[in-house]
C-alpha cells in the first residue's frame, strides 16, 4: 500500500476542492472531493486513525487539520453549521507554498501561546486535545441498550415522536421506528438502525439494512458510532432505492452537543495578547 498522504500533501487538494465546490461546501462535500483530486484508494479511506478509538478515519483526521491550517492561514472560512468557504485572500490564492503555510501557522500558534496544543512527533502534526474523544470513548462505554435508549432520546429532541426501540433479533438490524412531522403537514414514517461500530460501515450493511426498511417505512435512518466507506455513501443515496440517512460518529457527537445531551457548553471570556514586532522595530 502506498504511503498514507501527510496533512500538509493535502493542503493544495483541499483549497482546489473548495474552489471546484464553487466556494463553499460540507465537510462531507469536501472529504468526497479531495478523496477524488488526490486519487485516493478506497483501503486508504478506511484507515481508522486510532483502532483503539473508532470513529475518525485517517483521512478525515489529516484532512481536518488541513482544514485548520487554511483557516489560521486565511484562505478558508466556517460557520457554526459547518460549512467552509473561501475567504477573499482564499479565492485570489491560484496555489500554495505548503512549507510556507506550515511554517506561518506554526508561528501564529506559538504566538498565540496556545498553551493546550502538544505536536504529534510521528506525524508533525499538531494535536488538539479534544472534548469529542471523550465523549466518544463514553459512547463505546454504553451498552447496548443504553445506547439505544440514547438515540431514542436523541430523535425525540430532534422533533421526532411516537419513537420505539424494538431491538428485535432476527429483524434486519433494525433496532427502533419513529414519526417525524414537518411543518405539522407532512409526516415520515422512519425506521433507524442505532449501532455502535469500532470500524466504517459497509455498503452491505447499508443494503441489508434496505431490505429490512422497504415496506415498512418512508425513509431509514443509519446511525453509528463509526464512520461510512465512500461506497456505503453511495449506496444510501442510490437512485431507484429507499433513500437512506447517514449519521457518523463525528455527526452524532455534534448532535449530543447541539441537543445538549449530557454535554454542557460554557462561554469562557479569555484575554488574547497580541504582538506587534514592528512597533518594536521602530523604537
Amino acid at each position: 500500500m502506498a504511503k498514507f498522504p501527510t496533512y500538509d500533501t493535502m493542503l493544495n487538494p483541499l483549497l482546489k476542492a473548495v474552489k471546484d465546490l464553487g466556494g463553499s461546501g460540507t465537510v462531507e462535500e469536501i472529504e468526497n472531493r479531495v478523496a477524488e483530486i488526490m486519487a485516493l484508494p478506497p483501503e486508504q479511506l478506511e484507515i481508522l486513525q486510532d483502532p483503539q478509538r473508532p470513529g475518525r478515519t485517517k483521512f478525515q483526521y489529516r484532512l481536518a487539520w488541513a482544514r485548520t491550517y487554511l483557516r489560521k492561514y486565511g484562505v478558508l472560512d466556517n460557520s457554526a453549521r459547518g460549512v467552509w468557504a473561501l475567504t477573499a485572500l482564499g479565492r485570489h490564492t491560484p496555489d500554495l507554498d505548503e512549507k510556507n503555510v506550515v511554517k506561518v501557522v506554526k508561528e501564529r500558534i506559538a504566538l498565540e501561546k496556545q498553551e493546550s496544543l502538544e505536536e504529534d512527533e510521528e506525524d508533525g502534526v499538531v494535536v488538539l486535545a479534544s472534548w469529542r474523544d471523550a465523549l466518544m470513548e463514553l459512547l463505546l462505554a454504553l451498552k447496548p441498550e443504553q445506547f439505544e435508549r440514547l438515540i431514542q432520546r436523541l430523535l425525540r429532541e430532534s422533533g421526532f415522536s411516537q419513537v420505539e426501540v424494538t431491538g428485535k433479533s432476527g429483524d434486519g438490524g433494525i433496532d427502533g421506528k419513529g414519526i417525524l412531522r414537518l411543518g405539522g403537514l407532512l409526516s415520515f414514517h422512519i425506521i433507524f438502525q442505532a449501532k455502535r461500530y469500532s470500524g466504517s460501515v459497509s455498503p452491505s450493511q447499508v443494503r441489508d439494512f434496505r431490505g429490512a426498511m422497504v415496506g415498512r417505512a418512508d425513509k431509514g435512518l443509519f446511525i453509528t458510532t463509526g464512520t461510512f466507506t465512500k461506497d456505503a455513501t453511495k449506496e444510501a443515496i442510490r437512485d431507484g432505492a429507499p433513500p437512506i440517512d447517514l449519521i457518523d460518529g463525528d455527526q452524532l457527537v455534534d448532535k449530543l452537543k447541539e441537543l445538549s445531551l449530557g454535554v454542557t457548553t460554557q462561554r469562557v471570556e479569555v484575554e488574547k495578547v497580541m504582538l506587534d514586532p514592528e512597533w518594536f522595530k521602530g523604537i
